[in-house]
């Protein structure tokens, strides 16, 4: 071969590998891009559920018709906390088979399955089309069955 048939082929293995490399890392860029936009975006919606559970004033505007305040306010704390596993579950948090193990816990409390209750349907409808957050609500949902009945307040 060639000493400049070895440099060309040098120098295009050079090219390909920096192609590739650079490709890889654009990758990474966009999806720590948008774990932070999701991190961004849970925390605001973890901050409102916040608002809205500790200030009645805040919970009587946006409370389902029929429902009292107080009531919503628990039912919105249960869903904090629900977010929030949420968002560990998303980013990577949750060790790989542990989330049964975290969605029984949250089940265990009453308000917990009351939430589910009225509002399971909804997660269910929002997770549509997204496999992981479809992976979730059926989780949530098995571990609310799993557990007696909520009762009303």
């Amino acid at each position: 071969m060639k000493l400049t048939t070895a440099v060309l082929a040098a120098g295009a293995a050079v090219s390909l590998a920096t192609t590739v490399v650079g490709a890889a890392r654009l990758r990474q860029d966009a999806r720590h891009h948008a774990e932070r936009n999701e991190a961004l975006l849970a925390g605001n919606q973890i901050d409102w559920l916040s608002q809205i559970s500790t200030n009645p004033d805040l919970a009587e505007i946006w409370k389902p018709e029929g429902m009292k305040t107080e009531e919503y306010m628990r039912l919105m704390s249960a869903n904090r906390l629900l977010c929030t596993l949420s968002l560990r579950d998303r980013l990577g948090f949750v060790p790989k088979g542990h989330l049964p193990f975290h969605a029984a816990w949250i089940m265990k409390s009453d308000v917990s399955r009351r939430y589910w209750s009225h509002f399971g349907d909804l997660r269910a409808q929002e997770a549509e089309g997204d496999d992981r957050s479809e992976h979730f609500t059926r989780v949530l949902e098995a571990a609310a069955r799993f557990h007696p009945e909520p009762t009303a307040v």
